[in-house]
């Protein structure tokens, strides 16, 4: 449901979430994540976090490395409470431009995302930054 009381399908929390990341407001981006929530990563580099507060105490960290963090969606793909969104995530790393595409898979329930599982090249990003360092 929206502050509004109008019901969202999957593909508009996922989408909503994006632009909430986009926005780098951690209350906005939290607000759209279940109580149980799990943030999984299946990059070498990346960390898997359980839990609503686990993954706000987890976010200005993350909001602060990643400036100009911008994510956009190259294609979407939405059955029931799945969705996949493919995506382009570009920022500024240490003043370095990156540039690394990759995909989200979510699980929504109730018009929040209780799994999200994020697949992208961490020696990808890895290059790109410290070939410009």
């Amino acid at each position: 449901m929206t502050g509004d009381g109008r019901s969202t399908t999957p593909l508009e929390t996922a989408l909503s979430y994006l632009e909430a990341l986009n926005s780098g407001d951690v209350d906005r981006i939290t607000a759209l994540v279940s109580e149980d929530f799990v943030n999984e990563h299946t990059s070498a580099r990346g960390s898997t976090v359980i839990g609503r507060q686990a993954y706000r105490e987890r976010l200005p960290a993350f909001l602060g490395a990643f400036e100009e963090l911008l994510y956009e969606v190259e294609e979407t793909i939405a059955e029931g409470p799945l969705v996949a969104i493919a995506y382009v995530l570009t920022a500024r790393v240490s003043g370095h431009p990156v540039r690394v595409r990759g995909m989200f898979r979510f699980r929504i329930e109730g018009g929040l995302i209780t799994h999200r599982v994020d697949y992208w090249d961490g020696e990808e990003f890895r290059r790109q930054v410290e070939s410009r360092a």
